[in-house]
């Protein structure tokens, strides 16, 4: 099996793992491979993923606006308050 850069990214995340900074920078720090791998990797890393659509995130269901009547609670009617 693999993974892009991002769907891993996405399951670390999913799975509860979090980006972990360290408190002082090593000594073996070699500066020109952290450079390449800034310019080559990360940049594919953090470019957005695909663009917020509206909807259900399920396949088989529709999105839970598109049934709903005017009037009906969540379309931003204003509802009594008791």
């Amino acid at each position: 099996m693999s993974y892009s850069i991002s769907g891993a990214t996405r399951l670390m995340r999913r799975l509860g793992f979090t980006p972990q900074v360290p408190a002082r920078r090593a000594a073996e720090r070699d500066e020109q491979a952290v450079t390449g791998w800034r310019e080559a990797t990360w940049a594919e890393v953090q470019a957005p993923g695909r663009p917020a659509m509206g909807g259900s995130a399920s396949r088989t269901k529709r999105d839970s606006l598109a049934g709903r009547r005017g009037g009906a609670r969540g379309d931003g009617a204003e509802s009594p308050r008791s």
